[in-house]
């Protein structure tokens, strides 16, 4: 049998759908994430590098978290392909 068509379903290495305890630590900070950025929902300046803008906070803070998730999948990614 190849290990494709083996008894455990066609997954190897063990690294399924597993909730471990980092991938519940890792939902449950981005759900607090979520929280605090919706609760926070009125405006403010902001100053982006010359020009100042008005918006409402929370979509500062939703972009800064997408900004801060891209870095971090990004250094993931180059871990992953070194290694």
């Amino acid at each position: 049998m190849s290990p494709k068509t083996s008894e455990s379903g066609g997954k190897t290495g063990g690294r399924g759908g597993a909730m471990t305890p980092a991938r519940i630590a890792v939902l449950v900070l981005a759900v607090l994430a979520l929280i605090f950025i919706f609760e926070n929902t009125r405006t403010t300046k902001i100053r982006l590098l010359v020009p100042e803008v008005t918006m409402p906070l929370w979509v500062a803070l939703l972009a800064t978290a997408i900004i801060g998730a891209l870095c971090g999948a990004y250094v993931t990614y180059l871990r992953k392909r070194r290694g």
